[in-house]
């Protein structure tokens, strides 16, 4: 959302559908399997990337296109977060801390879900 703020775009929490919104965590980058523990007690694991779709253009138009980007081989980066199962439940608060914990053996980029 910071960066999107710098582009201009006026994005709040949850404006885009996420449920849990971080600052401070490379979550793009973390592999498939990551876990993550929010607060006391809930878990996530993730799963992959969240595939943006053109309701983002409701919001603002040119979000979609914002959430979207190239590598140097040309290939779609997804910036619009990532997708999780919910391992245990628990309330997550604003400011809760969240731990990564990486997953064991082969590590996968994460994909769009």
């Amino acid at each position: 959302m910071d960066a999107l703020g710098e582009h201009g775009f006026a994005v709040s929490p949850g404006d885009m559908g996420e449920n849990i919104t971080t600052r401070g965590i490379g979550l793009l980058a973390l592999p498939e399997g990551t876990e993550l523990a929010l607060g006391d007690t809930a878990r996530i694991r993730i799963t992959g990337l969240r595939n943006p779709c053109k309701q983002l253009n409701g919001h603002a138009p040119g979000l979609m296109n914002a959430v979207l980007d190239r590598d140097a081989d040309g290939v779609l980066v997804r910036k619009a977060g990532i997708m999780a199962v919910v391992l245990e439940g628990g309330e997550v608060r604003p400011g809760d801390a969240i731990a990564v914990h990486m997953p064991e053996g082969e590590r996968r980029r994460l994909q769009s879900v």
